[in-house]
């Protein structure tokens, strides 16, 4: 990976504490900026693995930069929080999961802190990089009050499967502060990236981040519900979303329609935010219907493929299981969501995704067996169910797949392959928000609306 375009920064020692997803990325990015950077984890088998720049997760370009850091002595990875000694800027990346009231779990940012307490030098500078509530700042100023020590708010807009890339060409940054000097240090620790910077305090910087996801979700419930409308009247949900797309006030992002929004970061910060609201004695009620909406997107995607397929018990061939492509994790997914829905139908699910291993249990579903090759999730199959819109799945020899299955059909529950590629191969094709997964009829109108009704005359001509 080239360093063109990257700038060497100025040098700063930094720890992150924490080595996932965010912290391992945050700290190998750091260091290819030219910091010195120490990264700590509790975990010493993830340790040991990160310092031979085995990565643990699924993410393009985080080996090479690790490995690069490591080799050039700017990034070291421990398992002693001593090791945070002399460095001038701490970030924490820690987990914040929901609790069982939606509220996020600060309980192992309470204990680091804890720690950190007895470790770090007046003149540090904290950094909460998790995706925290608001007042988690002040909360941890006031742990920390007396030894000099500043905390700002600087939260992470990492995609999987992007995290390197969007770390080192971010849209925005933004740090949140009441102490200007210690805001400003934290935002010169991305010298060299160009991108807008958003200064400000920390309650609103952590909103920011919880108020982006949120609106994420509510535009990919809004795109579930249009895919619904278009299937019983008839519409094709890509032509609208399209249509929509180009209009600029809209953007055409997180409208494609699918079996629902998951992962690790949209459920826990729509609940935490909605939870935030409710503490405030506020209502966020477009952000509580959106999750209303996904909630019911799993029974519906059963729903239809009975309508589809008939109540069964079927076979069902399942393409992806993770929660988006281009990543391993299945937390929160979707895709699990419509497999746990479908076994407790009592159908027989056998999956094939290009980031699960073959015979892996999946907690959520124990039901579903987990197959090597997409050709034994076809193989007598009285239907496929695309899940995970992984681009290996459009290249697939369909025709071959046909032949497999006990019924050549295939319900694309993402809307991703091509219609024409999957009727030239025999198969029956279903598409999320299209007229083919409904029974759209003549619009409902009463005689009064009928007589009234505009009539149109063919143009010919200019």
């Amino acid at each position: 990976m080239s360093d063109e375009g990257h700038a060497v920064g100025t040098g700063r020692r930094v720890a992150v504490i924490g080595a996932g997803y965010v912290g391992s990325t945050s700290a190998a990015c750091l260091a290819r900026l030219g910091h010195t950077v120490v990264c700590v984890d509790n975990d010493p088998d993830r340790v040991a693995r990160l310092r031979r720049a085995d990565v643990p997760i699924r993410e393009p370009g985080l080996a090479e930069l690790i490995s690069a850091g490591v080799r050039a002595r700017r990034l070291s990875f421990t398992g002693d929080l001593d090791q945070v000694r002399g460095c001038d800027t701490v970030l924490l990346c820690l987990p914040t999961p929901a609790g069982g009231d939606g509220r996020a779990d600060l309980s192992v940012i309470d204990r680091v802190a804890d720690r950190l307490t007895g470790v770090l030098s007046p003149g540090t500078i904290v950094v909460v990089k998790s995706t925290a509530p608001v007042g988690t700042a002040r909360w941890l100023a006031r742990r920390f009050t007396g030894r000099g020590v500043a905390v700002v708010v600087n939260p992470e807009f990492l995609r999987e499967g992007h995290a390197v890339d969007d770390f080192l060409h971010p849209d925005r940054l933004v740090v949140g502060a009441d102490d200007e000097a210690a805001g400003r240090s934290v935002a010169e620790l991305y010298a060299g990236l160009d991108a807008p910077a958003v200064c400000t305090d920390p309650v609103t910087a952590a909103l920011a981040k919880y108020a982006a996801n949120a609106f994420l979700a509510v535009k990919a419930s809004y795109a579930n519900e249009l895919a619904e409308l278009c299937e019983t009247v008839g519409g094709d949900v890509t032509a609208v979303t399209a249509a929509m797309g180009l209009d600029p006030r809209i953007g055409p992002h997180h409208l494609r329609p699918g079996p629902g929004w998951g992962g690790a970061c949209l459920p826990k910060d729509t609940a935490a935010l909605l939870a935030t609201a409710q503490d405030a004695g506020t209502a966020m009620h477009s952000v509580s219907a959106a999750v209303v909406v996904n909630r019911r997107q799993g029974r519906r995607a059963a729903d239809l493929i009975a309508r589809l397929c008939g109540p069964g018990p079927l076979r069902l061939g399942l393409l992806g299981l993770t929660f988006k492509p281009g990543t391993d994790d299945l937390r929160c997914s979707p895709a699990l969501t419509v497999a746990a829905e479908l076994a407790h139908r009592g159908h027989r699910l056998v999956a094939h995704d290009p980031a699960v291993p073959a015979g892996t249990v999946v907690e959520a579903v124990p039901e579903c067996t987990v197959a090597a090759h997409p050709h034994d999730a076809a193989a007598g199959a009285d239907a496929l169910v695309v899940l995970t819109d992984w681009p290996s799945f459009r290249e697939l020899d369909w025709p071959r797949m046909a032949r497999a299955m006990r019924l050549p059909r295939c319900i694309d529950l993402r809307g991703g392959l091509e219609e024409t590629t999957m009727r030239a191969a025999g198969i029956t094709y279903h598409r999320i928000g299209h007229g083919s997964c409904g029974d759209a009829g003549e619009p409902r109108i009463g005689p009064a609306a009928a007589a009234d009704a505009p009539r149109f005359a063919p143009v010919i001509g200019g």
